[in-house]
């Protein structure tokens, strides 16, 4: 089953002029109405590092829950997960793991060893009140930092999240937009055969010219979980000044449409969404 999965987060996390609470959560509002199998709506991070999401418990409460969407919030630490958890509205808890050392210090002021264990916690609270993790293999097609990267790199640490840690659902995930087909079918196909159980995500950052390209290739590939944004808005604050931006949902309805793949997406609300993201973001 196709799983899409809108990240306002994600396109939001990086602007620089504060975005007021109630037009925050009157788009996601608006987003809870097209059909998405889950919304990345907030995130319990430090508000020194991303004072964008300072207001995500504000939000929250703010949103009209409809059943048909479930809510994902991003954490970098045990302390952020247990206040993720004090709220039953979150069903997933998003971490970011980088197999990039430079990047993982700079993006979670720690190692990549000391985010195993970070990951360990994180988990070990998504087990106790009943939520999923969601670990995202940051710079897993890989970095500009010159830190070891290949494909196995990524199967490597893919396997250690798994086998050790038991998590279930990993998105693989492409920071600075270096994706391209060859490794997009090479480290999906690799991966979703050797761990059957995991559910494998795409998280692709692209240039508009390339989505077509990274869709098709992630999809081919067995992928059936897919991150992006309206628009494309967003990227990551912390990889780089000049962000290339999300996938733009958009770009991959019109894929999945074009080739007969149900998006159980609501047309008339999406057009919607599309319309009020040009008030939310500036261009």
């Amino acid at each position: 089953m196709l799983k899409l999965i809108e990240c306002p987060r994600d396109a939001m996390q990086g602007l620089h002029d504060f975005i007021p609470t109630e037009v925050k959560t009157a788009y996601i509002n608006q987003l809870l109405k097209v059909g998405y199998h889950t919304i990345d709506f907030g995130s319990f991070v430090s508000p020194k590092a991303i004072p964008q999401l300072r207001d995500t418990a504000e939000v929250l409460e703010g949103l009209e829950l409809n059943g048909n969407s479930e809510l994902l919030a991003i954490v970098a630490n045990k302390r952020g997960a247990d206040d993720a958890c004090n709220f039953d509205e979150i069903a997933y808890l998003g971490y970011p793991f980088s197999i990039s050392e430079t990047f993982q210090q700079r993006n979670s002021n720690a190692s990549i060893e000391e985010s195993l264990t970070r990951v360990e916690e994180i988990q070990n609270l998504c087990i106790q009140h009943d939520k999923k993790m969601v670990v995202y293999i940051s710079m897993a097609f890989g970095n500009p930092y010159g830190d070891p990267w290949d494909n196995e790199v990524a199967a490597n640490w893919s396997r250690r999240l798994s086998n050790d840690l038991g998590i279930e659902i990993l998105a693989l995930s492409d920071t600075i937009g270096v994706s391209n087909r060859a490794n997009i079918t090479e480290l999906f196909t690799g991966l979703i055969s050797e761990l059957p159980t995991v559910e494998f995500g795409a998280h692709l950052h692209s240039t508009p010219e390339s989505v077509l390209e990274k869709v098709s290739a992630a999809y081919e590939a067995g992928c059936r979980r897919f991150d992006g944004a309206i628009k494309g808005f967003g990227g990551c604050p912390m990889a780089a000044d000049d962000l290339t931006g999300n996938m733009p949902t958009e770009g991959m309805k019109a894929y999945f449409d074009e080739n007969n793949i149900g998006t159980k997406l609501d047309e008339k609300e999406f057009q919607i969404a599309m319309e009020q993201a040009l008030q939310v973001f500036p261009i």
